[in-house]
């Protein structure tokens, strides 16, 4: 099935925020059922908002960040800590974006998402033993 122009723009900004060894894994692995799912996150997730003039990247990253604490969803926030990085969100960035959305969501969501920014900051060489 050819795939549409949304979607190559999408893949076009999934590849350079979350890296290409993620993304082409992730389309490897889907089958029929789990590609519906790839399109549409493609599509609609990096080949429209992504996309769109009025934020840069580094805003939306950061905006991901706060959504996904106030989601409790730490394996998705991982994936967006690190493509944060790459967009240019420092370490003390993230760790004030994770408190302020604390305040908001509440200590249990916040914890989830300082664990899980914090495994992937050390893994990524962002922190040292000491910070």
């Amino acid at each position: 099935m050819a795939e549409s122009e949304q979607f190559e723009k999408g893949l076009e900004v999934r590849r350079a925020v979350l890296g290409p060894d993620y993304v082409d894994g992730s389309l490897a692995k889907a089958d029929d059922f789990m590609m519906a799912f790839q399109r549409m996150t493609t599509e609609w997730c990096w080949g429209y908002a992504w996309t769109r003039d009025g934020l840069d990247r580094k805003t939306r990253s950061m905006i991901n960040l706060a959504m996904l604490t106030a989601l409790s969803k730490p394996a998705e926030l991982k994936l967006h800590v690190k493509g944060a990085l790459t967009n240019g969100v420092s370490v003390e960035e993230v760790k004030e974006i994770l408190l302020h959305a604390t305040v908001y969501c509440g200590i249990p969501s916040g914890l989830e998402a300082f664990k899980a920014a914090h495994e992937v900051l050390k893994a990524e060489g962002a922190l040292s033993d000491k910070t």
